[in-house]
């Protein structure tokens, strides 16, 4: 019998609708807590409003699907007559996602392989393309899963965000922690380092932030074929300048995606927040 695979992600991967519909990708959302209601991600809050709910200094925390969300969309895959899911997700390290994805794969109809990504945002989500285009070439369940996770441990992720304040209060800085002291004093750059969130540099100014991203990406990227996404949180102006001078600095640049994180990602970054994702093909 032929394969029919059906390729899942999260809310957290961000691609766009279109994207969505393109490949026939499943999003599992998750969702944001405000004052004790829990709201999904895309459907019932987005990147506005939990950006004015940190600003208005509102109680803001995240929480995992539920392996029952999960399960129903695997079901929903089998009745469908796909034979295998490749579920692919946000890093393990950042949430309890993967976790939630593995206990509904063992009681799911059909086999489901699930795929840390130890990744975010389109770190997750080419790797989730490539797993799409790899599914449609009627490649294997374990080939399809190999090429996500290849891709994703391949991709960089840079970030600056105006304060380190919103990880802190989510638990998501790890190793970061030691720049709290000076926190006021500068600005931040960080990155993921298999799927942790690390220090990276301290800048002085925003506007050096942003240079050191460029520059940083353009190193990053090299002269080979890449995907390149600048994501923002409530800045889309500094992102739009980013995303415009790196065309002419990117000699293999293939696809350049911008967009704004949703109300997960927003919540531990905080408004300002500005990154690029280097994906080389």
């Amino acid at each position: 019998m032929a394969h029919r695979i059906r390729v899942v992600t999260d809310s957290t991967a961000y691609l766009s609708e279109e994207m969505l519909a393109e490949h026939g990708i499943d999003v599992v959302p998750l969702h944001v807590v405000i004052g004790g209601q829990a709201l999904v991600e895309g459907t019932q809050i987005g990147p506005r409003a939990v950006a004015e709910a940190l600003r208005r200094h509102d109680q803001v925390s995240t929480s995992r699907p539920s392996p029952q969300a999960f399960l129903e969309v695997y079901e929903a895959a089998a009745d469908r007559g796909d034979t295998h899911v490749v579920s692919v997700h946000l890093s393990a390290s950042l949430s309890g996602t993967v976790d939630a994805a593995r206990l509904a794969a063992r009681n799911a109809p059909i086999p489901v392989e699930v795929v840390d990504s130890r990744s975010l945002g389109m770190g997750l989500g080419f790797a989730v393309l490539a797993a799409a285009e790899t599914a449609s070439a009627g490649k294997p369940a374990e080939r399809v899963a190999a090429v996500a996770s290849r891709r994703a441990a391949r991709t960089s992720a840079f970030f600056y965000v105006d304060t380190l304040d919103y990880l802190r209060r989510g638990g998501r800085i790890g190793a970061a922690s030691a720049m709290l002291g000076t926190a006021l004093a500068i600005k931040p750059l960080l990155h993921l380092d298999d799927g942790v969130i690390k220090p990276l540099e301290k800048v002085r100014t925003a506007a050096r932030a942003v240079a050191r991203l460029e520059d940083l990406t353009v190193g990053r990227a090299g002269p080979v074929p890449v995907d390149v996404a600048v994501h923002h949180l409530d800045d889309s102006k500094r992102a739009a300048e980013l995303a415009g001078r790196l065309p002419a600095r990117l000699p293999g640049l293939n696809q350049l995606v911008v967009a704004e994180v949703g109300a997960v990602i927003g919540a531990h970054v905080g408004p300002g927040m500005l990154a690029v994702v280097v994906a080389p093909r």
